[in-house]
């Protein structure tokens, strides 16, 4: 028999949720208004949160300063291009681990995992090197690969997860209708697991579009992205933290939209399965 929950504790943790939530948006909330103050306002003491007078003069700095279109789309062919590599030879490989698993197989999963836990600048200058003898450097095909490759872990272990949760017979209930392999994976496991892939796809595009490290240490103008263009506007001669905000502001206002208006895709995904 479940428990039922008072009023009183709804109402306390319906509060402690919107403030947990508040806290995590301010950030937000605060570049958001600081893109629209003067230089001034945005350093000024104690800080003017209300009551200021709106700009838009940081935008258009920014327009005319750079090409933002151009940052743009170089980021979303960066997210666009990883998540469809990844899923190329992550799907395979956790149908594998899934439906046909070994003894090693949850070592090889952790071991996958771990990789993610070493620092990127521990193989920096190799990669570096790597790109500059194989005329890789600021170039979308080599960002491609980097992004893929630190990505590849998380969607397996996320695809593994959803495809253990669709039961065997199914699929052998295909194979006894003569699907072969290749009909096994892309007309019956892929479809029922359409909102754990989507959820890993939407997963995958947030990373590949928030990945800072590699994008500014592998590229310089052709290949830059959005967090390129965020870090051309700190200079020698100081932050323009106005100019800042709204330089980021732009840069993740498409990545804000995607989730939004996904969000329930996302949500539905990353619970699959966990309610049986």
């Amino acid at each position: 028999m479940s428990r039922r929950m008072t009023t009183g504790r709804k109402i306390t943790m319906t509060a402690l949720a919107w403030f947990v939530g508040l806290v995590i948006f301010f950030p937000i909330l605060w570049t958001f208004l600081t893109s629209f103050k003067t230089e001034l306002q945005a350093i000024s003491v104690p800080a003017v949160f209300v009551g200021f007078e709106w700009t838009l003069e940081n935008y258009r700095t920014i327009q005319t300063q750079s090409n933002y279109l151009h940052y743009m789309m170089n980021s979303v062919y960066l997210s666009l291009g990883s998540t469809a590599l990844g899923l190329v030879f992550a799907i395979p490989a956790a149908w594998a681990m899934a439906f046909s698993p070994t003894k090693r197989t949850k070592d090889v999963l952790l071991w996958m995992l771990s990789t993610k836990m070493l620092p990127a600048v521990g193989v920096l200058i190799p990669i570096y090197l790597l790109f500059v003898r194989f005329g890789l450097l600021d170039s979308r095909l080599g960002l491609i690969v980097v992004l893929f490759l630190i990505n590849l872990p998380i969607i397996v272990w996320m695809l593994y997860t959803y495809f253990k949760e669709i039961p065997g017979e199914i699929l052998e209930a295909a194979r006894m209708d003569g699907a072969n392999l290749r009909k096994e994976i892309t007309q019956v496991l892929a479809p029922m697991a359409v909102p754990g892939i989507a959820s890993t796809v939407l997963l995958n595009i947030i990373l590949s579009w928030n990945e800072a490290f590699w994008t500014l240490n592998l590229t310089t103008s052709n290949a830059a992205p959005l967090t390129a263009f965020i870090a051309s506007f700190s200079s020698p001669q100081g932050n323009f933290y106005a100019k800042l905000s709204a330089a980021s502001m732009l840069a993740i206002a498409p990545i804000l939209i995607v989730g939004w208006f996904s969000q329930k895709q996302l949500v539905r995904g990353l619970t699959f399965g966990a309610v049986k």
